[in-house]
């Protein structure tokens, strides 16, 4: 019985050490935010990054045809981007109005708006998270 009360309180004194590094933030897993831009296929997200005000992006056109974007909107900004896209080519588009807090973390949809050469109007939606650096875009 001695045996295994000295387990336990060893135990005891483990739990104890991960809730206090818990406590004062040195076990946050918010700073082990995985970067992620995930879009449906056809456009592709070559880079990104996320400042206080804005979010930046690097878009690939992978349709096969040229796009028009009437617009990039982000969950929680109130900004938006627009402009051209032609195949196979890579932009760079940024959505500025968001109030996001420094090293905070962000994890928002994303929607993009765009027509083809036939004029017909799509909407395609994807999945930002990252963790917010200092700065504007």
């Amino acid at each position: 019985m001695e045996f295994v009360m000295n387990y336990g309180w060893a135990i005891l004194v483990v739990l104890v050490a991960i809730g206090a590094l818990a406590y004062f933030g040195v076990l946050n897993l918010d700073k082990f935010v995985p970067r992620s831009c995930v879009l449906k296929p056809g456009i592709g997200c070559d880079d990104f990054k996320v400042n206080t005000n804005s979010v930046t992006f690097v878009l690939r056109n992978g349709i096969g045809k040229d796009l028009t974007i009437s617009s990039i909107e982000v969950e929680d900004c109130t900004g938006a981007a627009f402009g051209t896209l032609n195949n196979g080519q890579a932009n760079t588009y940024v959505v500025d109005g968001c109030n996001n807090g420094i090293d905070s973390r962000f994890d928002k949809e994303i929607n993009i708006s765009y027509t083809t050469d036939t004029g017909i109007s799509h909407v395609m939606a994807g999945k930002v998270v990252d963790t917010v650096e200092n700065g504007t875009g």
